[in-house]
């Protein structure tokens, strides 16, 4: 080997390192922070014992819902439509007869300015793209964009937003944005994000 291709080398392990070592580092921050492990369909104690966030106990062969103790983001595990929220303080996890059946939640702790929204929901939005999730429905309810249209939109108290995705035949997903008038902030704009997750309609 010339001593050209042992520097080139050299350097190559050296940045896989540290991409490794990066990578690595972000994994251990999105571990630290609590989150909801879970599928669409599993057992209700098995997104209890697996996730890091508290929830209460599913009341047996009942329909109901719990609320983690803490905010917490939510960890979609399906191993080909799989995403990651933000942390949410609003996150409700329906059951019946102690099986999941469906998410609500608002991937945010506070009320966001517009500029924080878009950073949510494109991020959002790439991921299931990523993840082979498609959008329907488009013609009446369009995936969301940061252009002046949507941005326009979304400052109309009375409009808002709404896109929907699905997951080849097992998932489909309602995500929603609207103008909040946060009491704390009167007179900032500030946005809600609702999202939710429930199998396609067929799917046992």
């Amino acid at each position: 080997m010339s001593l050209m291709h042992r520097v080139g080398w050299r350097r190559g392990v050296v940045v896989l390192a540290v991409a490794a070592l990066l990578t690595a580092a972000a994994i251990q921050v999105l571990s630290d922070e609590p989150e909801i492990a879970l599928l669409i369909g599993e057992p209700y104690e098995l997104m209890r014992q697996r996730s890091s966030a508290v929830i209460g106990p599913a009341i047996p062969g009942q329909v109901s819902f719990n609320i983690p103790k803490t905010d917490a983001r939510l960890l979609f595990l399906d191993p080909e439509y799989g995403f990651v929220t933000p942390l949410a303080t609003f996150f409700t996890i329906i059951y019946n007869k102690e099986k999941i059946i469906s998410v609500r939640m608002s991937p945010q702790i506070e009320p966001l300015l517009l500029d924080d929204t878009f950073k949510v929901i494109l991020d959002l939005q790439e991921q299931w793209r990523k993840a082979g999730w498609v959008p329907i429905r488009v013609k009446d309810f369009p995936s969301f964009a940061d252009t002046p249209q949507w941005r326009a939109q979304l400052r109309d108290v009375n409009k808002g937003g709404t896109a929907y995705w699905r997951a080849g035949d097992k998932y489909q997903l309602m995500l929603v944005v609207s103008r909040f008038r946060d009491k704390k902030r009167p007179i900032e704009e500030r946005y809600l994000i609702a999202l939710g997750i429930h199998r396609s309609r067929g799917v046992q």
